[in-house]
């Protein structure tokens, strides 16, 4: 499917003032530096990766690129204009005229414009034409790589913080628990080696509090560095932003066949072979042009020096106009060779594009099914914590009717905290799935106008 005007528009509004501020800062070498926000959602991050982020912004500027191909390969069907002069100073011993003229000079505009070139500047013009639409695809591919991995980076940090609530909520149960050891004990109806015991526990849990902190820092940091977040010199540099949101839960089907279809329809990266495809198809017409003849039409307007006056004004002046042309008859069997060549390019082409398809129909299959599972450990997780919350309950109420030993409690807890951690973690999973599915079948990004 050929890249319609809209869809072009639609592109080039995503890059519109992106592309000359790339433009603006590589003129000057410098890039903007931003403040850290002290608030971050997930919809601000994926616009601002849109923008900022350094694959992307690499992908844009290959779009120039292409376009000073474009401009270069056109001119192969435009006249060639150029104006030529010479002077030259003679020596008397080389004159056979008497007086020896001591100058000559001569002032020539030449034109010349390819008439016909066995259809290879026209297949050249397609070529580019085709490149320029594989790069605008290439640039989707790659916005949509980033977008994903804005994904996994913020739902990650969310991860992160969801750890440090989960542990610092184990803490403050530990605490309690130590609070009560200690006071049972100070009335005598606890022992000291529960007092002990409870402040084991508590200092085992602090590691695991002050690592999920860490975890969490470094979250941020990644995030930033695929945002394309430069912070400024010597500001906040330990400020860590707010984030805004969570890890929702929220389970979606897909049916495979209609995945697996959607996905060999829309994915960019397989258009873009396609593309590469029909470029390489206009190669095997550039390579058998070299075997055709090329009509050029030349002509020129010259003024040269009269032989006995070095006048300007009594120059030898006039034009000339025909019609040049090439037949080749033997090249060494050149021609033959680049015919070859193309040839074979275009059937690794289409090879590629096969295997690209196969690998786009794996990539679905195996997303839908990491998706599957994470939907189930997710819906098993939230059986598992109602469970845990249940069971601490129920031995805390033990424990304090003396029914119920301390180690009951300390298990208990520890049983809720690896609950609510795996419930997390389970959230996080189906969240990035889900994100994967969306990227294997080529859909876009909601937060995102392609």
């Amino acid at each position: 499917m050929d890249l319609s005007r809209p869809f072009r528009l639609r592109i080039l509004s995503l890059l519109g003032a992106s592309l000359l501020a790339v433009a603006a800062k590589a003129q000057d070498d410098s890039y903007s530096v931003y403040e850290i926000p002290d608030r971050l959602d997930l919809q601000t991050a994926l616009q601002f990766a849109a923008e900022h982020n350094f694959e992307i912004l690499k992908a844009k500027q290959r779009i120039e690129e292409q376009n000073g191909l474009i401009i270069e390969v056109r001119a192969q069907a435009l006249p060639d204009l150029s104006v030529n002069g010479q002077y030259i100073e003679l020596d008397e011993g080389l004159s056979e005229f008497a007086p020896p003229p001591s100058s000559q000079w001569g002032v020539s505009l030449d034109v010349r414009q390819t008439l016909y070139s066995g259809g290879g500047v026209r297949a050249a013009l397609n070529v580019q034409s085709l490149i320029e639409d594989a790069a605008l695809l290439e640039l989707q591919s790659v916005i949509d790589d980033v977008l994903l991995l804005t994904r996994q980076g913020f739902y990650g940090a969310l991860l992160a913080r969801q750890e440090i609530e989960v542990q610092e909520d184990n803490v403050t149960l530990l605490e309690e628990l130590l609070k009560n050891a200690q006071d049972r004990f100070d009335v005598g109806s606890g022992t000291r080696f529960e007092v002990l015991r409870a402040e084991v526990e508590l200092a085992n849990a602090r590691p695991a509090l002050i690592q999920a902190r860490n975890d969490y820092r470094i979250a941020i940091e990644e995030l930033r560095q695929i945002l394309g977040f430069v912070a400024a010199d010597g500001v906040a540099l330990h400020k860590v932003p707010e984030l805004v949101g969570d890890l929702p839960y929220s389970p979606i089907t897909y049916d495979l066949s209609g995945a697996i279809e959607q996905a060999l329809q829309i994915r960019p990266e397989l258009k873009r072979l396609q593309k590469v495809e029909e470029a390489r198809e206009e190669g095997v017409v550039i390579a058998k042009s070299g075997l055709r003849p090329e009509v050029s039409l030349v002509g020129s307007y010259e003024a040269n020096k009269p032989t006995y006056s070095s006048s300007f004004d009594r120059a030898r002046h006039g034009w000339t106009a025909g019609v040049q042309v090439n037949v080749p008859i033997f090249d060494g069997r050149r021609a033959r060779g680049q015919i070859i060549q193309a040839k074979s390019q275009l059937a690794q082409a289409e090879l590629e594009t096969r295997q690209l398809s196969l690998a786009i129909e794996v990539e679905v299959r195996r997303a839908l099914s990491e998706l599957q599972a994470a939907t189930e450990l997710a819906q098993a997780s939230i059986k598992v914590v109602e469970q845990a919350e249940e069971a601490l309950r129920l031995a805390d109420a033990r424990y304090e009717a003396g029914e119920a030993s301390q180690l009951d409690v300390l298990q208990a807890r520890v049983s809720l905290t690896e609950a609510r951690l795996n419930q997390a973690q389970a959230f996080y999973r189906y969240n990035v799935g889900e994100a994967q599915v969306r990227r294997a079948i080529g859909i876009a990004d909601p937060y995102v106008e392609r």
